[in-house]
């Protein structure tokens, strides 16, 4: 049996503890051991993105110590993934000993999709959902990570939906963590074209990859289109959207 650390990013623990939920049912439903550790904490992505660097190194230590020695670590979350495998080194480009343990554990960091199809081999998860599906991407799942085709598969497994296109489907949807809090004005811009792209897809729903996101566009719509739906890819394959096969 695989064995994996489930990384909860701070959005999820806080906010949308059910994304946490969905991503533990949906491995464990694949075969997968999930492991929780308790004593884990923030990546430090708020502290890098603010400048505070050398609390961000303290916060990073932390998260290298708890998940050092993990087989294999995977997160609903892809911002919080390229933190640990791209900025890591980064924050210890003067600390050959901590370097070492960061460019060691960043190979076996996985956003949760990219496990599922990269490493399990996982397309069809015997989800259901009853209706048209578009997919937003993520800047950091996207430009980060380089994911883009593995969300796109699972979503196409899923029995009863049709993946249709999403226009600008990779234009950023405002929230980008602290510009959102900095640039209200212009956030609120960029939610607003990416819901309208939404609502011409004419698709039921909505599906993402990062909480972030999730946060930003299910407020907008939330506001403004209450009869439209957004989930994470998590809780749609978890069959929180509609249905699992059994």
């Amino acid at each position: 049996m695989r064995r994996v650390s489930l990384f909860v990013p701070c959005l999820v623990d806080l906010f949308l503890p059910e994304i946490g939920e969905a991503a533990v049912a949906l491995l464990s439903r694949l075969g997968v051991e999930v492991v929780y550790h308790e004593a884990q904490t923030c990546c430090g992505q708020p502290a890098i993105n603010a400048g505070y660097l050398p609390q961000a190194r303290k916060v990073a230590r932390h998260f290298l110590k708890v998940f050092g020695e993990d087989e294999a670590i995977v997160s609903p979350a892809g911002s919080c993934v390229v933190t640990v495998k791209r900025h890591y080194p980064e924050l210890f480009a003067d600390e050959p000993d901590w370097l070492a343990r960061a460019e060691s554990l960043a190979p076996r960091v996985y956003e949760l999709s990219q496990y599922l199809v990269d490493v399990l081999g996982v397309e069809d998860v015997g989800a259901t959902f009853g209706g048209k599906i578009a997919y937003h991407e993520a800047c950091h799942v996207l430009r980060g990570l380089g994911v883009s085709e593995q969300p796109k598969k699972l979503i196409r497994a899923v029995a009863g939906a049709e993946l249709v296109p999403l226009n600008a489907a990779d234009a950023c949807c405002g929230f980008g963590g602290e510009f959102s809090l900095h640039y209200p004005d212009i956030s609120e811009v960029l939610v607003a074209e990416k819901a309208a792209n939404f609502i011409n897809s004419q698709a039921d729903a909505l599906v993402l990859c990062e909480p972030g996101c999730f946060l930003n566009i299910s407020g907008y719509l939330h506001r403004h289109h209450p009869e439209k739906k957004v989930f994470h890819l998590a809780t749609l394959l978890a069959g929180n959207g509609k249905g699992v096969r059994a």
